[in-house]
């Protein structure tokens, strides 16, 4: 967190209420303290083009970023989820605390290259290479914690509760053994990870039952309890096999068996829900729960397209994240969802809204306002983007970069998103400290040093 008063001066930045020119922002002890539109720069303002509030990333597994690029080669059968799983196990076999850590502290680093300044780390690697609970039983996601404290990047720690292999509480497989942990010893994994946040500047930490292959309703009561208050996160419905298998199992969709199981609300967040039913997206707008979106990850791994424009037209929230973290790239995860939409419609402007609104605005609200309830970055009436009060998190993009010469206002997001991506931006403040300039993190080189160290252990 920064020390003493930080003024940063923009020729143009969003704020909660629309564009704001000649724009100061002043920060102390890491909140934004004043917004002052309409005036000159002052002496000692730092310059700058464009200011936005930075994204948060509300879904990430980060140890995965290592094996990005290492699963696009076709096997014998025909490649799905199913078969990428099996390759990412294999490499959970041999991943050590250590090089857990170095994995997990790049893809920080990166993430908040790529414009985002939060992240909801689903962490569900939690006993060592054999399957044996560490001591500690914190111990990877104290690792978690370290990456987040040496990057800057603000973490909601997302503990995950993994008990079963599959449907109606199956057995693990050996290749699940890293994750699969019973309830009384979760409830300690949850404590010791409240212990390593509580160092960070506003961390915080929810839970993640897995997902309905990997908890049964009736233990969903104990999981959310430890939750204490904070975010709920759960992957469903991501796949049609899971579909499948959820119905052959107890005559439901994963969806409408989480309903009935849990009183899902605004705490909840449901990554994926890829093949929700009109009737489910119904019943999750009205619970006010977010829906985390991973667009390029589902691309990936093939899972299908949300229907997006349906729960947009019910008052549905959104959010996105990046999931297995093949690439991080914050625009590039909006230009996705938007351009699947209108793949799938064989239309432009899917998610605009209204006649003449500009499409990366509308994306960009959606998943600051999603992102932030599903990570629990705000309490209830506090300020969320570039306002007094609010964490100054804050992104500004290169205004000489080709896709952004001469924009003004929306086109600006509409440019960035859609035609620049992560090579617009130019720096990130995390709480007020700067952590990111011209495009690159401050501690980049040491970080990419043990990066480089990890992955030639690893293969």
């Amino acid at each position: 967190m920064s020390e003493g008063v930080l003024k940063l001066w923009f020729e143009s930045a969003l704020l909660p209420g629309g564009w704001a020119r000649r724009v100061r922002i002043t920060g102390r002890e890491g909140l934004i303290r004043s917004v002052e539109p309409e005036v000159d720069p002052g002496e000692g303002d730092e310059r700058h083009a464009i200011g936005i509030p930075g994204l948060p990333n509300l879904h990430s597994h980060a140890f995965q970023r290592a094996i990005a690029g290492l699963t696009e080669r076709r096997g014998p059968s025909e490649d799905s989820f199913w078969t990428w799983r099996e390759l990412m196990y294999r490499f959970v076999e041999r991943i050590d605390p250590d090089q857990l850590q170095a994995v997990t502290t790049l893809a920080f680093a990166e993430m908040l290259e790529a414009g985002f300044t939060r992240v909801g780390e689903f962490h569900y690697l939690h006993q060592d290479k054999s399957g044996v609970p560490f001591a500690d039983p914190g111990e990877l996601a104290g690792r978690v914690a370290a990456a987040a404290a040496e990057t800057g990047i603000a973490l909601t720690l997302l503990p995950a509760f993994y008990a079963h292999g599959g449907f109606g509480g199956a057995e693990p497989s050996t290749r699940q053994r890293r994750f699969v942990t019973d309830l009384e010893r979760f409830a300690r994994i949850v404590e010791s990870g409240r212990k390593a946040v509580r160092a960070l500047a506003a961390g915080n930490v929810g839970v993640a039952p897995h997902s309905l292959r990997a908890v049964m309703p009736e233990e969903l009561p104990a999981v959310v309890a430890l939750a204490a208050g904070g975010p709920i996160h759960i992957h469903v419905a991501e796949q049609v096999r899971e579909v499948e298998e959820c119905v052959a199992w107890c005559g439901r969709p994963p969806i409408e068996c989480l309903f009935q199981a849990a009183t899902v609300d605004e705490r909840w967040c449901l990554v994926h829900a890829t093949h929700a039913t009109r009737a489910e997206l119904e019943r999750i707008a009205v619970a006010g729960a977010v829906v985390g979106l991973c667009p390029i990850t589902e691309a990936s791994l093939g899972d299908g397209v949300f229907p997006a424009l349906e729960f947009q037209g019910r008052g549905g929230r959104l959010g996105i994240g990046t999931d297995s973290n093949v690439l991080l790239d914050a625009g590039e995860e909006l230009r996705t969802l938007e351009y699947s939409q209108r793949l799938v419609r064989r239309v432009r402007n899917v998610l605009a809204g209204e006649s003449g609104h500009s499409t990366g605005r509308s994306l960009f609200d959606a998943a600051l306002a999603g992102g932030t309830q599903a990570l629990d970055a705000a309490g209830a009436g506090e300020p969320v983007g570039l306002a007094p009060g609010a964490p100054l998190d804050l992104v500004s993009l290169d205004a000489a970069h080709p896709a952004l010469m001469e924009r003004r206002e929306d086109e600006i997001l509409d440019s960035w998103i859609f035609a620049a991506g992560r090579a617009a931006i130019d720096c990130v403040w995390r709480a007020g400290s700067k952590v990111v300039s011209g495009g690159r993190h401050h501690q980049r080189e040491a970080i990419l040093a043990r990066y480089r160290r990890a992955i030639r252990a690893l293969h």
